[in-house]
């Protein structure tokens, strides 16, 4: 039986392969948790007292405050923390052994989609019939 055909079959990923999910997803969220800190330090002005302006480097943030504004930031935070939110749930769905199974097939959403969205929710078949 050739690899394509039996994982057409399988119903669900093994223990194994959820592990390896679970050590993507926890990498993302790592780095995403800590890239939404930096969007809320930056809209909130969290540091604006303190001495950070008088350090030689205040010009140059200053100029980078001008490139992306207040609400910029606080619309990127806001995609962040949904991103976060969905990386959160994909954790929940491995934990409950649902992990890859397309909400709309039932079928397994392959492996490589899975690496780079590993939030995701559809395979690409589904995906693209949401727009039809």
């Amino acid at each position: 039986m050739t690899k394509k055909k039996k994982d057409e079959k399988k119903t669900r990923y093994s223990d194994k392969e959820l592990a390896e999910f679970k050590a993507i997803i926890d990498l993302k969220l790592e780095k995403a948790r800590n890239d939404l800190k930096l969007l809320t330090e930056a809209y909130t002005n969290a540091d604006e007292h303190g001495t950070n302006d008088t350090s030689p480097t205040f010009k140059v943030l200053e100029e980078g405050y001008h490139v992306l504004s207040k609400e910029e930031n606080s619309r990127l935070a806001a995609r962040q923390s949904k991103f976060i939110q969905n990386l959160e749930n994909a954790l929940v769905r491995i934990e409950n052994k649902t992990y890859g199974i397309c909400r709309v097939t039932g079928k397994l959403i392959p492996k490589e989609r899975l690496k780079s969205v590993p939030h995701a929710t559809l395979s690409i078949d589904a995906k693209n019939n949401q727009y039809k």
